[in-house]
Parts: C-alpha cells; sequence; structure tokens
C-alpha cells in the first residue's frame, strides 16, 4: 500500500457563525465556512480571488471554541480533506469538505493581528484543548507545524497557556 497524505492549513475568516449541534451519543459537532484569499495577476492590475470552504469540527474542542467563531474572525485551521458522496432525487451526489483537527483564533473582525488562542486535538486540561472524536488525533501544538512562537500562540500538550496578557477576553 502507499503512504498517501491528506493534510491541509488554511487562513482565512468567517464568512458565518459558527453551528454547534449535538449526536445522539453527545459528540459536539461545529460547522461553519471561511473564505480564504488569494492574489492574482489581472493585466496590469492585481485582483483578489475568493475561495470558500466547508469545515466541520468535532469534540469537546468544537464545544470550547464555538462561541468564538463568529463571521468576520480570522482563523487558521488545520485538518484533512473528507468527500461525502450521498444520492439524491436518483443523482449520485459529492461534496468535499474540512474536517479539522486544529482551530485556532487569529485575529479580530477588523483585520487586527494579535494574540489569538488555538483549540487543538490535544491531550491535558480541557479548558485550553479537546480530543478530534473522528481522527483521533492527538497531537499537541497549534498552527505553527509544532513550532512554538512565531507570531501565534500555540499550546502544548501540557495543556498550560504561555504567560501572556491578552487583550480580548478569551479564556484560553
Amino acid at each position: 500500500m502507499a503512504n498517501d497524505i491528506n493534510h491541509v492549513v488554511l487562513v482565512g475568516r468567517l464568512t458565518r457563525d459558527s453551528e454547534l449541534r449535538y449526536t445522539n451519543s453527545g459528540l459536539a459537532i461545529a460547522k461553519f465556512s471561511i473564505a480564504v484569499n488569494r492574489r492574482k495577476r489581472s493585466g496590469e492590475q492585481w485582483e483578489d480571488e475568493a475561495s470558500f470552504f466547508d469545515i466541520t469540527y468535532f469534540g469537546k474542542a468544537a464545544e470550547a471554541v464555538n462561541q468564538y467563531l463568529t463571521k468576520g474572525k480570522q482563523i487558521a485551521i488545520d485538518g484533512e480533506l473528507r468527500q461525502n458522496r450521498w444520492e439524491q432525487d436518483g443523482q449520485a451526489r459529492s461534496k468535499v469538505e474540512v474536517v479539522a483537527n486544529n482551530v485556532q483564533l487569529l485575529g479580530g473582525t477588523g483585520g487586527a493581528g494579535g494574540n489569538g488562542g488555538t483549540s487543538s486535538g490535544s491531550t491535558g486540561n480541557p479548558a485550553y484543548s479537546g480530543g478530534n472524536q473522528s481522527s483521533g488525533n492527538q497531537n499537541g501544538g497549534g498552527y505553527n507545524g509544532g513550532a512554538q512562537g512565531g507570531g501565534y500562540n500555540s499550546y502544548n500538550q501540557g495543556g498550560s497557556p504561555p504567560a501572556t496578557d491578552f487583550e480580548d477576553d478569551i479564556p484560553f
């Protein structure tokens, strides 16, 4: 068998508020979408072109971060692509969505940078992290490829937040 790779990292802005639902077994599922802009050259001008992606986030981490996932908020997503297939009116349909393993809050709605929190599929203090029930991801860290720093706050597997003063009232 081949070793296949399915890994997606996106940074964009929420196009709508997150919707949180629960399965019959009590698993939290947050669904939201983001717009990711790309600059492309059109003759002498540069134009922004937006791509829109539907995101699904599972577990306690989805519950913890859901209230902060509001329209316009800039976030980073680390996850994988999943293709859903179904039949509707006798026709085969499919849709590709991103299943998030880590979601990180990056900035405010106005595009201003700053310190953001993270909600990752790591073990540790549940106030700062939660498990991804769908993929069994138990990796720590945030959106830095495992590196610390880089302008983003990443919580490690220890689950303790860095000693940083936050300007926002985000509890993690």
